[in-house]
């Protein structure tokens, strides 16, 4: 059976299909009583829309929310949210060539495989235009966890990594990015210009650190907040790799080295280290929750690579149309989205067991 639903206590379901009328989601959970308007979404979704610079795809999109239900004089009701965009920059002419072949890196064969045919414009359900809706749910997901604060920024691009001694949060506004080192930004922006003028694509790292969220929230084996956020961000696309904490560095160390290592506080333990990412047996401790997440190249280049039609038979594809060289740059707010998501939803399990 196909599955659109994500979350436990606070549930969101996506619909549509990159070239079809419109794309929505259905968010069914939210507490009453939450000041939420047009105008707190729509934000969230700008920073990510297409065609915002030339490190991106042109397809024009404004990416406008709209409210159809679950709120009531300004606030929400406790009733489903449904939340509307419509497409309105689709190109499916695009497309037509690949109608009958797979373009390797996709997920067209795969499709076809399962249900025995699929939608060729622009990827349908497998597009990454679903992931507007997933920031639209993110951003009242942000409004549920309250004083938690979420940012993601990207890390690396295509093995060229950000400088840690640069870091500037500050920076992160300034270049098309999301770029925390400015020495950093100005190398991308020849790396990713070269990509895109070749017709190619590089990878990404995307990373996220939520602060201010308490100790106990994630729950031991099945519902840990690690796997929970491991399962949320590998459900984006083109993410191929998600790490907590220090992730596959962890082992690489000793356990001196790995430990987080604790002294008596005023409120609490305080610690030297964040090797785990704020998480220890699937529970919030407390510290920073920090997550890496690896995107791969964008699959739609045009540069010829073999592949094979439906019937079989050896081909070459040149993917054309609209394509992010990097996927990875406009994913930033989707890592921000899911965060949010699975903190809202381990906040209200949290609350549903130990009040």
């Amino acid at each position: 059976m196909s599955w659109n639903t994500f979350g436990r206590m606070l549930r969101f379901t996506t619909w549509g299909e990159s070239h079809g009328p419109a794309i929505g989601a259905v968010l069914d959970g939210c507490p009453p009583g939450i000041a939420l308007s047009e105008a707190d979404i729509q934000p969230f979704l700008d920073a990510r829309k297409p065609g915002q610079n030339k490190f991106t795809t042109q397809r024009k999109e404004p990416d406008e929310v709209r409210i159809l239900s679950g709120v009531f004089e300004g606030k929400t009701t406790g009733t489903s949210l449904s939340l509307l965009i419509e497409n309105k920059d689709q190109r499916s002419k695009d497309y037509s060539e690949i109608a009958n072949t797979y373009r390797p890196g996709h997920a067209d064969y795969a499709y076809d495989a399962k249900y025995g045919f699929r939608d060729y414009r622009g990827g349908g359900r497998s597009s990454a235009r679903e992931t507007a809706m997933r920031v639209a749910a993110g951003a009242v997901a942000r409004k549920i966890i309250g004083d938690v604060s979420i940012l993601a920024y990207v890390a690396e691009i295509g093995g060229d990594r950000i400088d840690p001694a640069n870091f500037d949060r500050e920076e992160i506004a300034r270049n098309p990015f999301w770029c925390p080192d400015a020495e950093a930004a100005k190398r991308w922006e020849a790396l990713v210009d070269e990509a895109r003028k070749a017709g190619s694509s590089l990878g990404a790292v995307v990373e996220c650190v939520a602060e201010g969220v308490p100790a106990g929230w994630g729950a031991p084996v099945y519902a840990k907040l690690d796997g929970d956020l491991a399962a949320g961000m590998m459900s984006i696309n083109a993410v191929k790799g998600v790490e907590i904490g220090d992730g596959f560095d962890a082992a690489r160390l000793t356990g001196e080295q790995n430990a987080d290592a604790m002294s008596p506080g005023e409120n609490g333990p305080e610690f030297a280290a964040n090797h785990a990412g704020g998480i220890a047996g699937g529970i919030s401790t407390g510290q920073p929750v920090v997550c890496r997440v690896a995107f791969k190249p964008t699959s739609s280049i045009l540069t010829p690579v073999a592949s094979v039609d439906r019937e079989g038979k050896a081909t070459e594809v040149r993917t054309k149309g609209r394509h992010d060289p990097c996927v990875g740059i406009r994913g930033t707010p989707v890592v921000e989205a899911m965060m949010a998501l699975v903190l809202a939803d381990h906040m209200m399990l949290h609350r549903a067991q130990c009040g």
